[in-house]
């Protein structure tokens, strides 16, 4: 293809600018595999990048698009070949590398997977960096011995992307997650996707004691901030908090008083540069503890040319869930 449709984000004297357009192979970052794109999806980094309310782009002009899934066309990478499915998640890809929101990407090999048995390429973008960064934190509470038997898992921002893929892999483990929205009108869709109670994020947005009422035996956080410390604050004794994003800020006004005196674990969760070796895992368990029927009531389905359409809704809060973005 000497040409194929793309967005680019464009640096201007008055900021940003985000323009689709035709480009060809060699306006793309630099890599060994040439993929034609099928499906990517938007996540909140995504929508940052897009509306510019933080500094995501390092590279200009830059094709955003943290994921995407397709088909390689071509390759100089031992592991691959033409024909293979294969997805990618992160790795700086829609940040300082172009990334999926084009009909064609051209990445580092190293930088890819097979496309995992048992989804199609539609569903690993329903699941998507969201998805595999939820997976990722609910590994980080089984390796700090938090059983289903403990006690409730507090998932803050259940009704987002990595939220609602939490909750529904933490009940199917049968674990009694308590979900936490600033959306009541979401508490239906969390409750089926699994959630035992909802709760108001405004109980864990303001200010909180050091050291509060021992509530749940672990969390998972995408909040950061007040949020997070009130997590920490208010876990059982030797529990445990999976953190893994900033929507609420990247400040963390806590005290040491969770860790010295419960002997609560933070551990925090970064999906951007995981090695290999666990983004394998976290897809191998995806495959075996998402329910597909969840995962599908969770998703929608819109054009990549929605896309700017879409962000400033995410940033606001207003997207349920997770977005499948089909690429003509």
């Amino acid at each position: 293809m000497d040409s194929f449709k793309a967005l680019q984000i464009k640096k201007t004297d008055g900021g940003q600018v985000a323009e689709w357009g035709q480009i060809g192979l060699s306006d793309l970052s630099e890599g060994d595999v040439v993929v034609r794109v099928s499906h990517t999806t938007i996540n909140y980094k995504d929508g940052l990048a897009l509306t510019g309310k933080a500094p995501i782009v390092r590279k200009w002009p830059l094709v955003p698009g943290i994921d995407f899934a397709g088909t390689v066309e071509s390759s100089e990478h031992p592991d691959f070949k033409a024909g293979d499915d294969v997805v990618l998640n992160g790795w700086g890809v829609g940040e300082g590398h172009d990334g999926g929101y084009s009909q064609i990407a051209r990445v580092k090999g190293d930088w890819l997977i097979k496309r995992p048995a048992g989804f199609t390429p539609a569903e690993t973008m329903a699941i998507g960096t969201a998805g595999y960064t939820a997976m990722l934190c609910v590994l980080a509470l089984e390796r700090n011995q938090i059983k289903p038997g403990d006690g409730p898992i507090l998932v803050t921002g259940a009704a987002g992307g990595v939220g609602s893929v939490a909750v529904s892999v933490l009940a199917k483990l049968g674990y009694e997650v308590v979900a936490s929205t600033g959306r009541s009108s979401e508490e239906a869709f969390l409750k089926d996707l699994g959630a035992a109670s909802i709760m108001d994020r405004a109980e864990l947005s303001e200010r909180g004691k050091p050291l509060g009422k021992e509530r749940w035996a672990g969390a998972i956080d995408v909040a950061g901030s007040h949020t997070l410390a009130n997590a920490l604050a208010t876990t059982k004794y030797g529990g445990c908090v999976a953190a893994c994003g900033l929507a609420q800020g990247f400040d963390l006004p806590a005290t040491v008083m969770p860790f010295i005196l419960r002997g609560v674990t933070l551990a925090g969760v970064d999906s951007v540069m995981a090695p290999k070796d666990k983004r394998i895992e976290a897809w191998s368990r995806l495959a075996e503890d998402l329910d597909k029927a969840k995962l599908a009531e969770l998703t929608v389905k819109r054009s990549l040319d929605d896309v700017l359409e879409i962000a400033p809704e995410l940033i606001a809060g207003k997207v349920r869930g997770r977005v499948v973005l089909e690429v003509a």
